[in-house]
């Protein structure tokens, strides 16, 4: 009896803490509590229809001064508008078992994921749904699910056989396998086609491929991912989202106008021919290639016309000749690839045994990038013959002034007043947006040859015209003051 009035105190300590922690399981939900969302809106990516989206989320936070109790959560006038929603647990889309209760300065995770139907359209189409919240006081609170549905053509084996078939822009193409141009045929792309490649997909072209872009609508090759990485980079920006395109053994003529190919493990690769006939392989006049995880341009005992073109970013080289015939005109060929140090050079170029170089022009262009030097040329043969020139252009390389196939150049020392990626306005590395226009200090402006200019591209890869001051820029971007 005494060892049990001793013990009292220690149980009524007991009973105190059970009571207390009785209490705060408790959620009264006053008038007055709300939740608190770390989104009013959530907003998603453009999603392929017949596809589902990655997940996404948002918190729900409880910052009131006692615990409260969510009795629902459903869609607004029960249309998921091809939303699926799991709250703690739980599918949305049913009246819930039990209440969620949700103690002080708790917080738990909404999961959102979206699968579009197909619209029979062929723009973006908005799919918006509203999801409710209503907690035990009958305060009703929503966050507004927002997310794009793009009908796509599908494209599975694809072979282009005849002489001129023809792919016109309606919705975008989704090549999963990969699209082959057979040898003897020809591929149209119409102004605005958009193909977008699967992650082992490529384009390979026996044939002839004709791109026919415009400025206002470009012929676009790019990978199939339309979401993000991260918050401020969607996978359209990253590189290796696809293969690339290959002109074969086979192939001549190819022609690629107001084209842009991005992000792909190479941009265009050109075998060698098989046979000793020096017709023009490919012709690439106000394109891009930017961004890719191998080379950009590489062509192997090829001949080739660039111009008014944009060669950017490459994990290997920008650009990378071996041997052949290639002249390049108003071009900008920028190593300022962000995903790997051990990148390549801006330009390298070289002959080997049975690999002449019988011609590497660049004209009135800009060749730069972040290294020190950013253009190499290799005379791997003694015997086969090794030309190159460079005339009206501005480079990143040390000074030559005893070379004759180097005239009238300007040079991208870090001494001048801009220098290298200071030559251009638009780099946001946050966001991984490089765009190439002039900044007003660049040597370029000014200093390509106003003659070759106005025989080949008297307008610049926008469409801006380069000579109403009388000079012209190196580049394929004229500078305009704004």
């Amino acid at each position: 009896m005494r060892n049990l009035c001793r013990m009292w105190p220690f149980l009524l300590l007991c009973l105190l803490t059970v009571a207390g922690c009785v209490e705060e399981e408790k959620f009264p939900t006053a008038a007055g509590d709300r939740l608190t969302f770390s989104v009013d809106t959530l907003k998603m990516d453009t999603v392929i229809a017949g596809r589902t989206s990655v997940t996404r989320s948002f918190a729900v936070y409880n910052r009131n001064h006692d615990g409260v109790s969510i009795t629902n959560v459903a869609f607004a006038n029960d249309d998921p508008d091809g939303f699926r929603v799991n709250v703690d647990g739980v599918s949305v889309g049913r009246e819930l078992d039990e209440s969620i209760d949700f103690r002080k300065g708790d917080s738990l995770t909404v999961f959102v994921e979206i699968r579009p139907e197909e619209s029979g359209r062929d723009d973006k189409v908005e799919h918006r749904a509203t999801l409710v919240f209503t907690l035990a006081n009958g305060v009703r609170q929503s966050v507004v699910l927002q997310a794009w549905g793009q009908d796509v053509i599908w494209l599975k084996g694809y072979h282009a056989t005849g002489p001129d078939e023809r792919l016109d822009a309606q919705r975008p193409y989704v090549i999963e396998d990969s699209l082959t141009v057979d040898a003897g045929a020809t591929l149209r792309l119409g102004p605005g086609v958009r193909l977008m490649f699967g992650s082992q997909a490529l384009l390979r072209v026996d044939g002839r491929l004709l791109c026919e872009g415009t400025a206002e609508r470009p012929v676009v090759l790019r990978g199939d991912r339309m979401d993000m990485m991260f918050e401020n980079q969607p996978y359209d920006r990253i590189s290796n989202q696809w293969q690339g395109v290959v002109l074969t053994a086979s192939s001549r003529g190819s022609h690629l106008d107001h084209t842009d190919i991005h992000s792909g493990s190479w941009g265009v690769r050109i075998e060698p021919a098989d046979d000793d006939a020096q017709e023009e392989r490919l012709r690439m006049e106000n394109s891009v290639i930017h961004n890719v995880g191998g080379h950009c341009l590489e062509a192997t005992a090829s001949k080739l016309l660039v111009g008014n073109s944009q060669i950017s970013n490459a994990g290997g080289n920008c650009v990378r000749l071996l041997g052949g015939d290639a002249q390049f005109i108003h071009c900008t060929i920028a190593q300022f690839y962000p995903f790997d140090g051990l990148r390549g050079a801006a330009l390298r170029y070289a002959n080997a045994d049975g690999c002449p170089l019988l011609g590497a022009m660049f004209i009135n262009c800009v060749v730069t990038g972040y290294s020190d030097d950013e253009i190499f040329g290799e005379w791997e043969s003694e015997t086969a013959a090794f030309n190159y020139g460079f005339q009206n252009c501005l480079l990143n390389t040390p000074e030559i002034d005893d070379d004759p196939n180097v005239l009238d150049n300007q040079w991208d020392r870090t001494g001048n007043e801009v220098s290298r990626a200071g030559n251009f306005t638009g780099f946001n590395l946050d966001w991984l947006i490089y765009g190439f226009a002039l900044d007003s200090r660049s040597l370029a402006i000014g200093a390509a040859d106003a003659s070759v200019t106005e025989r080949y591209y008297p307008y610049d890869r926008l469409g801006r015209p380069r000579l109403d001051d009388g000079r012209s820029d190196a580049g394929c971007y004229e500078h305009v003051d704004e």
